[in-house]
């Protein structure tokens, strides 16, 4: 990792869906290392600038940079973190298949998995301290567990970067108390961003919070300022 450069830099950023921007004139750098997260209501961009960052949108102006590469290039050392809804977890699979899937983009489709790509499966299945149900289906996982397992999928990528959707939605509040818990310890290995309706979540994890509204950039700074900023009012009622 290159910690000269930021590890993702958005500039002048704007991306439409027809005639209608989701994101306008955004700029926005993030340094290795740190957890941000990505805040305000339903249709205020924070989507598209998850889906900019994977490089899955192309821009109308502006560009984003991850390590000072292209979007579309450095697609390798970024995980994304889907919310755990979105996943069929009734399809009948091991915990430790799901892992495995993090090293498929790694290989060649014609080469087997090796020893390598296992050990680091299995070595993200520990840091989620999920490295005791490798063998359980993944339909018999707690909410907890199954999130955890997204994580460690995203993990056995072997990122510097970790953008996640709502990691906690639907979890109850001992599962989410642990995921950030787990957030909180990976924040030493990695940069994450983390896309939350929950102000109180953003709070409690983020170094910095950048907040969205209507597709701009109204504020990014330290999170407590950004909380206390006399300029907006932010409200739970609001953001969600």
């Amino acid at each position: 990792m290159n910690n000269d450069l930021p590890a993702i830099e958005v500039k002048n950023l704007t991306v439409s869906y027809g005639p209608v921007p989701a994101l306008l004139d955004v700029s926005l750098a993030i340094e290795p290392g740190q957890l941000v997260g990505i805040i305000g209501p339903n249709g205020s961009g924070k989507s598209t600038l998850i889906k900019s960052l994977l490089g899955f949108v192309k821009p109308d102006f502006g560009e984003v940079l991850l390590f000072g590469e292209d979007a579309e290039k450095a697609k390798g050392r970024v995980a994304y973190v889907p919310q755990r809804g979105s996943v069929d977890w009734d399809f009948p699979v091991t915990v430790r298949e799901v892992a495995l899937m993090g090293r498929y983009g790694k290989r060649p489709w014609w080469r087997d998995l090796s020893n390598e790509d296992r050990e680091i499966a299995d070595y993200a299945l520990e840091q989620v301290r999920m490295a005791d149900y490798r063998n359980r289906q993944i339909g018999q996982l707690s909410g907890g567990q199954q999130q955890r397992l997204v994580i460690a999928r995203a993990i056995a990528i072997n990122p510097e970067v970790i953008l996640m959707d709502e990691p906690c939605s639907a979890l109850d509040p001992i599962a989410t108390a642990k995921i950030e818990e787990l957030i909180d310890e990976l924040r030493e290995n990695y940069c994450i961003i983390i896309v939350t309706h929950s102000m109180q979540q953003a709070a409690r994890v983020s170094h910095r919070t950048a907040y969205f509204h209507l597709g701009k950039l109204v504020e990014v700074n330290d999170t407590e300022a950004v909380f206390t900023s006399p300029e907006h009012e932010l409200t739970e009622a609001y953001i969600t």
